[in-house]
């Protein structure tokens, strides 16, 4: 693709792009930045991001993704709760390393939920990036998992993810959200070394 192609796209989707898309990009960013910080507001910015994506998501014919928002919104839920639940006589749960079970646990399903996805989405949507949706969507429905636990190893997925979606989004004519996955990956990468300071070996 030449320069000026590019660039012409680029504008193209800028036009394109909706205030509600742009809200959902702050609350996005304020999500990964709190969770980056270990603070609690990870989870009430990124219950506001997800809602929002799931409609986004939709009228983009990203349907797998647009499920997995719908699962982050459970999973924030979740980890909300988890998160403020006493732990071995603490008053907040510690972030910790994933065992070697967890780790296998988290392989082996992303690899499943990826075949399974993928499946739906060939036989029952329109949609014209089965593979890219549904590896994106595994990858990023164990990461979810993994920090809902507080697991350290929940940033390697998001990191994956976060590489994938980057081209993905841009494809799909949603640049600000591409955008927002270009800060993600830069937000992941300096989580994953701050969780790794903080994290208690089990």
């Amino acid at each position: 693709m030449a320069a000026t192609d590019f660039f012409d796209l680029l504008l193209q989707n800028i036009y394109q792009t909706t205030l509600i898309e742009v809200i959902a990009v702050v609350f996005g960013l304020l999500s990964v930045w709190y969770s980056m910080k270990v603070n609690i507001l990870v989870y009430p910015t990124g219950i506001v991001s997800v809602l929002i994506y799931v409609y986004i998501c939709y009228i983009a014919g990203l349907y797998a993704d647009m499920g997995i928002n719908a699962v982050y919104f459970v999973m924030s839920v979740y980890g909300w709760y988890n998160w403020t639940r006493p732990h071995n006589d603490k008053s907040i749960l510690s972030v910790t390393y994933a065992t070697k079970k967890q780790n296998f646990i988290a392989l082996s399903s992303t690899i499943a939920s990826f075949f399974l996805i993928r499946y739906i989405l060939v036989a029952y949507t329109d949609s014209n990036v089965p593979e890219i949706d549904a590896f994106t969507t595994a990858v990023f429905l164990i990461g979810m998992w993994l920090m809902a636990i507080k697991k350290v190893e929940n940033w390697i997925y998001w990191i994956i993810g976060d590489i994938v979606s980057i081209p993905l989004y841009f494809y799909k004519g949603l640049v600000f959200t591409s955008f927002q996955y270009s800060v993600f990956l830069i937000l992941a990468i300096i989580g994953y070394i701050a969780w790794r300071k903080e994290a208690v070996r089990d």
